[in-house]
């Protein structure tokens, strides 16, 4: 009894449907191997960016940070560009930091340069350091002594200030906080000039 046209056809297209797909899926891996790019070795991705070399001949760290708390409740924070450890604590270079005390009230730090000392528990600011206050006076000196176990900033040397009464010059500037729980007060001292500019 002969099988229905139907059937035929299908029995057809399955047995040509066998030897057609994998002969498509073979023609579709050889243009994988055939249209792909050759790889240059060059174009790898780097995995350090550092001489190696440099770094064990001058061990140092980039965007190192310190952040502290000192004995009155007062955070303490620094970021610098570049950090050198050394025997007594190190060095930083290019750094901001900020003092943020207990009443919620912030002094912005800045330097070219920083020396950790931590035998005497302070950061040496150098070659250049600001202050900002909240109280909106701007100082510049040489340098300004940090401590870390407490709050305490003064000035090495003469300091001159931009603030709400106007210019001024002092042989010393000194924030610090007046007894164990009394206000934070910055003071400047010394021979002391002001050039008085009103607000308007």
């Amino acid at each position: 009894m002969a099988k229905p046209p139907r059937d035929n056809l299908h029995s057809r297209l399955v047995a040509i449907l066998k030897v057609a797909l994998p002969l498509i899926a073979l023609a579709l891996l050889s243009t994988l191997f055939l249209f792909s790019r050759k790889i240059d070795p060059e174009d790898a991705i780097p995995y350090a960016t550092v001489d190696v070399e440099d770094r064990l001949r001058d061990p140092k760290m980039t965007s190192a940070g310190f952040a502290g708390v000192t004995k009155d409740g007062a955070s303490l924070t620094f970021s610098a560009a570049e950090a050198r450890p050394a025997a007594n604590g190190g060095s930083l270079k290019l750094v901001v930091g900020a003092l943020e005390t207990p009443d919620g009230v912030t002094t912005e730090l800045a330097a070219t340069a920083v020396a950790l000392d931590t035998a005497a528990k302070m950061i040496e600011l150098t070659d250049g350091a600001e202050l900002r206050a909240s109280n909106g006076y701007v100082v510049q000196a040489q340098g300004l002594g940090v401590a870390t176990d407490r709050t305490y900033i003064e000035s090495r040397g003469a300091v001159s200030a931009q603030g709400p009464v106007g210019q001024l010059t002092a042989d010393h500037m000194l924030l610090s906080q007046q007894g164990d729980a009394g206000p934070y007060l910055l003071v400047f001292n010394g021979k002391v000039r002001l050039l008085y500019q009103p607000q308007r």
